[in-house]
Parts: structure tokens; sequence; C-alpha cells
């Protein structure tokens, strides 16, 4: 797990020192300072796996945590795609890093075969069928025609709110891949900038944008995880004079609660404009709640099966200063025959 320095923007991040990563072990239920991270922030991982990327060069690297073994990945190749990198998938083993480009609707991705240690060319991804007129009605009547661009209105304290996703630099790239079974075709899940889910599927070089789950002049905030063969998006909101944290799954084109915090937990996180940040592994997902107030932040777990929740203990020496930076999290296995 890595903490930054909150909500600055990405250059600014990268100009204040690095805080120390600390590593939960589930085996174990208690935390560790992890000393073998490299200098650039980690953006996805698999299996025993964890890929960093540096933001300066755009340069990427597998690392295997426990043996220090890493390799560095050559260029991806051009793509014709307009705009900047939208997300970073890694899966499987042998592992494949997929890197998603350009603009909604016009994506495409490049992918890299460990196997081969080459890059497939480009290939652009086409909307899928199920992305309906629905969908695109609704898009167009709560944003307009741009699709993903920028929507501002009024908050419930009258200041004005712009739509447009505020993530983390160590975040900036993530996403959720899920493969139903065990030879599933992998889906990457990863958020718009304007904060819609969108599904691509990696097998079949498709695309889908997912109904919004709250309306886009709710203020909320929102992640995506993938846990037990399924992808869940995780929202934290506000709605009469309390807070909720519940998760969310998409299936036949709707999206159904499928587990949500005990309101006596999630309360506190009322009034305190609180992110989440979410890593998933087995059936279990761990929710990082980050805030300015240190009563309004903390680590927890929630067994999405059972929907049993639990907080985790604070790691040692941790105080307010601190805790107070954004928190994001990475899951991977600690192994030693695991291959860079």
């Amino acid at each position: 797990m890595l903490e930054d320095s909150g909500h600055q923007g990405q250059e600014d991040q990268q100009r204040l020192p690095a805080r120390p990563a600390a590593v939960f072990d589930s085996a174990e239920r208690a935390w560790a300072q992890w000393c073998g991270a490299p200098g650039p922030a980690p953006v996805a991982a698999a299996g025993g796996l964890v890929l960093y990327r540096d933001a300066a060069t755009g340069e990427l690297t597998v690392v295997n945590p426990l043996t220090g073994a890493s390799r560095t990945l050559p260029p991806p190749p051009p793509s014709s795609a307009a705009g900047a990198l939208q997300a970073v998938a890694m899966y499987g083993s042998p592992y494949r890093v997929v890197l998603i480009l350009g603009e909604l609707p016009d994506l495409s991705i490049a992918s890299y075969d460990s196997t081969k240690d080459a890059w497939e060319g480009a290939v652009a991804l086409t909307r899928k069928a199920e992305d309906d007129e629905a969908s695109s009605r609704e898009r167009v009547a709560e944003e307009g025609e741009g699709g993903d661009d920028t929507v501002y209105f009024l908050s419930k304290s009258g200041d004005v709110v712009a739509t447009t996703m505020q993530r983390s630099a160590s975040r900036q790239y993530s996403s959720a891949v899920a493969c139903r079974g065990s030879g599933g075709d992998p889906v990457a899940y990863f958020l718009s900038r304007s904060g819609t889910v969108v599904a691509c599927d990696l097998a079949r070089r498709a695309f889908a944008e997912l109904p919004r789950i709250l309306p886009v002049y709710h203020e909320y905030s929102i992640d995506v995880v993938a846990c037990g063969g399924a992808a869940y998006a995780v929202v934290l909101s506000e709605l009469l004079d309390t807070a909720s944290l519940r998760v969310w799954e998409h299936a036949g084109g709707v999206w159904r609660q499928v587990a949500a915090m005990p309101p006596a937990m999630s309360h506190a996180f009322r009034g305190a404009k609180a992110d989440v940040n979410c890593v998933g592994h087995g059936d279990r997902l761990m929710v990082c709640v980050s805030s300015g107030d240190a009563a309004a932040r903390g680590c927890f777990l929630c067994d999405v099966r059972t929907n049993r929740w639990e907080e985790l203990p604070c790691r040692a020496g941790e105080d307010g200063e601190a805790a107070a930076g954004f928190v994001a999290a990475l899951s991977f296995e600690p192994r030693m025959e695991a291959a860079v």
C-alpha cells in the first residue's frame, strides 16, 4: 500500500518526497514497512508482481517485491488515438500489460505479452452493442453531446463543482481487471474523466460506458475494484445528513447493490469530503478512506459474499499528520517463483 501527498496536482506531487509504503499481511493481520519500493509510482499488480510507471518518461517496470527482480518493458508502439493515456491494466500468469489510450468514444489498446517480451500493435476498440440508445440518451441528457466533457453545478453549500474526476497521481491510471471463471475473458474497468465506469472487453476489443450510479450533479467519491472474478463500484456519498458507503455490481444492464458498510461506521465520513480507493483479493475488498479529518479516514475490509465489514488497525507509528495524505492500495501475493 502506498501513501502520497493528498490532492495536489500531479506536478506538485512529483516534487514532494514520497512517503514510505506499508504492507498489510492478511495472514498475520498486521502491518509492516515495505522498504523495497523503487522511485516511480506503482500503477497495477497481478499475482506476485507489481507494475511501476515513471511519470516523467512513461517507462514501465515490472518488479517482484519479494525477490527484488525487475524488468523494464520496451517502449509501447505509437498509437494513432488522440488524447492521453486513460488506464493501465495488468493481469494473468504469464502476465500481460494493457494500455488503454485515447478519449471517449475513440479508444484503443496496446498489449504487452511477457512470454514474447514484445508489444502488439495498438488496436481500436469498438463500442459494445449493449451500450445502447437508452444509455446514450442518459449521457446526452446529463452531459450533452460531448460525452465526457466537464459539467458544472452548484453544491449544497453553494460552491461551483465540476464533474471532472480529481485523481491522485498514484491512482491516475488505475483499473480493475475481472475474469469470470478459470478461462473467462478479461474485462478491464476504469473511471472516465467525468466519473463514469468504462468496461473494456480485452479479448473482443470492445468497450461499453456503463450508466451512472448517481446523477451527475450529486457529489460522491467512487472507485472500481475486482474481486472473486467480478467487478464492483464502491461509492461514498452523503444524503439526508448522513454518509453511506455502498458496493454495486453491474449486471443485466443495471447496477444493483451487493454490500453496504454499516451506518454506524460510515456516518463518521459525513461532511469530511473523503475519498475512497479500493483493491480486491479473493472474495474480499479493501476500502481505503482518505480525508483531512482524523476521525474520517481508515482502511476497511469487506467480505462481499457476507457483507461483513471490519476496520483494520492503525499502522505502527501512525499519527494524525502522517496519515493525512491520500492512501492508495495495490494487492499482490508474495511469491518467490513469480518471474518478471
